[in-house]
């Protein structure tokens, strides 16, 4: 096998194979599901909408991928709910099934100075979430632009609990990039605390996966690449992972 081909069999078990369309359906999330090809590899998560969650966890169910955890999205894309909004979207996309949280920091509020609103959207969210569902944080590090911020960020996430660092919603100009990711991994180190970091948006090929692999080796050594502290948030990565994995098989 070559590292090309490590790297693509490496990212589906590391991928959050995500839709958060407004256009989604109960179909389309189906659809989404049969996507996936145990054969060549199961992703770790199926991240959808909260209204969702029923359905990839029965579309998981049935084609006896239980192991797949669901992950949905609170305070998105925008960052800017009531925190008691923030909290109540929170237990009901548990009530539901939601094994992970991904939540979205009111990052304008960072931008303008206000670091506590942060913090407590961060520790509200891991209060609600206890022991029934991990939290995943997203600071918007496209939007947060400055080095100082994106480490500021990740600095507040982890204080407030967060199990995950995440680097941006896919709903923005600039999403995931290695410059991001490597202030969010060395902040990530360190505080010395065991969490983990997900590069969500505009991974799109192996080739990219690679890059984010390569770094994350650099900086967090190998046993940092698995499911519990490496995510890829894409929707579009499975395709050419598959096809790279499909090519290893003939």
């Amino acid at each position: 096998m070559t590292q090309h081909q490590k790297d693509a069999a490496l990212a589906v078990a590391l991928m959050d194979l995500t839709s958060l369309n407004t256009s989604d359906t109960t179909k389309s999330i189906q659809a989404l599901v049969d996507s996936i090809n145990p054969t060549l590899g199961t992703p770790a998560a199926v991240c959808v909408y909260s209204d969702f969650v029923d359905d990839a966890k029965i579309a998981l169910a049935a084609r006896e991928l239980n192991h797949v955890k669901v992950a949905t999205v609170t305070n998105f894309p925008t960052g800017d709910a009531p925190i008691s909004d923030v909290i109540n979207e929170t237990l009901i996309a548990i009530e539901r099934g939601a094994d992970e949280i991904d939540l979205v920091i009111p990052y304008k509020k960072l931008i303008a100075g206000d670091a506590q609103t942060v913090l407590n959207y961060v520790s509200e969210s891991k209060k609600a979430c206890g022991s029934r569902a991990q939290l995943k944080v997203i600071i918007e590090s496209g939007e947060l632009k400055t080095d100082a911020l994106i480490n500021q960020a990740t600095e507040l996430a982890i204080e407030g609990g967060a199990d995950f660092v995440k680097t941006s919603t896919g709903k923005v100009a600039v999403n995931a990039t290695l410059e991001s990711t490597k202030i969010m991994l060395s902040a990530i180190k360190n505080t010395g605390k065991h969490v983990g970091f997900k590069a969500a948006g505009g991974v799109k090929t192996v080739a990219d996966a690679s890059d984010y692999l390569a770094l994350a080796r650099a900086i967090m050594g190998d046993d940092y690449l698995q499911a519990n502290t490496f995510r890829f948030g894409a929707s579009s990565l499975l395709n050419d992972v598959y096809k790279v994995l499909n090519e290893t098989q003939q």
